[in-house]
């Protein structure tokens, strides 16, 4: 009798085990499964008072965000990155200076569920400056800002000049960058000139650029202030994106093209602005692109001529470097005055602010 009743004993608290075990799984299967409700997003801008509601300048935004249910966030931040994260406070910082306005998308996640909302945050950031070259210091160009780039003539462009590392086509001179074409037998072409870049030692995404500079004289001459992509190494010219800042031809004097290509619009591209610039070789002017995600304006002289509309089915949302050339002839500088000798572009400073 005694173990009859220790089995009826065991098989009880068996069933009563499974029991509990499936309630236990049950239970965790529903909460798993249940579409997150009561969403709320609460942004707390850092410095923001009655005077500053936009904040104190720094452009950072401390997030609480809650969901019954939630296991997960995503927040499309309004300026072309998203974040991902299973704990819903976090502290995020604009970069974009001046005032700016973003919509932010939300989303709360459980199991593929989800549920979401919208939030609109205007956000002060003070301009600071991120990076610079003042070109204070005679001799060659700062080796910890730039490289130089060497190649023969019709590497690129069908352009008719010897890129060099020589101080007769690249020096900084009494507060000057100076890139000089020479007519003369060098290598394999006719004409020298200097060309150098900040691939590696300097980029970034968004941001105020602005240049001081004095363009050459003579026909045939094209010089260049301009970016491009840092992933060009890996996905190639055109896809990875160019923006020309300063970009002319000598032979169509005191006028500046501002130009943005990529794929499917490179080559001639549709992306362009001009503008006249008087006396741009005898005189200096201040060349500036203001980068966001929503759009890249250009101005000369604080004139604004041709804004772009940024999106993210654009290259122009991430890493981008600083070149600074002069080229002789090619496809645009085209055929070079028999008389031309020697010209010069100049560049004060080349200034990036956030």
């Amino acid at each position: 009798m005694k173990k009859h009743l220790i089995r009826i004993g065991l098989i009880v608290a068996f069933n009563c085990f499974l029991l509990f075990a499936c309630s236990s799984s049950n239970s965790e299967d529903t909460v798993v499964n249940q579409t997150p409700t009561n969403l709320v997003v609460t942004p707390v801008i850092v410095g923001a008072t009655a005077q500053t509601p936009n904040g104190d300048g720094s452009g950072t935004v401390n997030f609480t965000i809650s969901a019954t249910n939630a296991t997960s966030y995503k927040i499309v931040l309004g300026n072309g990155e998203t974040k991902e994260v299973t704990n819903g406070n976090f502290t995020y910082t604009y970069t974009a200076s001046g005032t700016n306005t973003y919509a932010l998308y939300v989303s709360a996640y459980n199991s593929g569920k989800f549920v979401s909302t919208t939030v609109s945050l205007s956000i002060f950031v003070d301009s600071k400056l991120l990076w610079s070259d003042e070109f204070n210091t005679d001799g060659a160009p700062d080796p910890s800002k730039w490289n130089f780039q060497t190649w023969d003539p019709g590497y690129v462009n069908n352009e008719l000049q010897s890129y060099t590392t020589r101080p007769e086509n690249t020096i900084v001179q009494r507060g000057l960058l100076k890139i000089k074409a020479i007519r003369e037998k060098y290598g394999k072409g006719d004409f020298t000139s200097g060309r150098i870049e900040s691939n590696g030692k300097f980029d970034f995404t968004y941001g105020k650029i602005v240049i001081r500079a004095k363009v050459p004289t003579g026909v045939g001459t094209w010089p260049a202030v301009w970016m491009l992509g840092s992933n060009i190494g890996s996905v190639g010219w055109p896809k990875c994106g160019e923006i020309d800042i300063l970009e002319s031809v000598g032979k169509n004097l005191n006028q500046n093209h501002s130009s943005l290509h990529s794929e499917g619009r490179s080559g001639a591209t549709p992306d362009t602005g001009i503008i006249k610039v008087p006396n741009s070789n005898t005189e200096f002017h201040i060349y500036t692109a203001d980068w966001t995600a929503s759009f890249i304006k250009f101005y000369v002289d604080d004139i604004l001529y041709y804004t772009f509309i940024n999106s993210d089915k654009f290259p122009f949302n991430k890493n981008f470097y600083l070149i600074i050339n002069l080229a002789m002839g090619g496809v645009w500088g085209g055929p070079v005055d028999p008389n031309f000798t020697s010209s010069t572009l100049e560049v004060d400073y080349i200034r990036v602010y956030n």
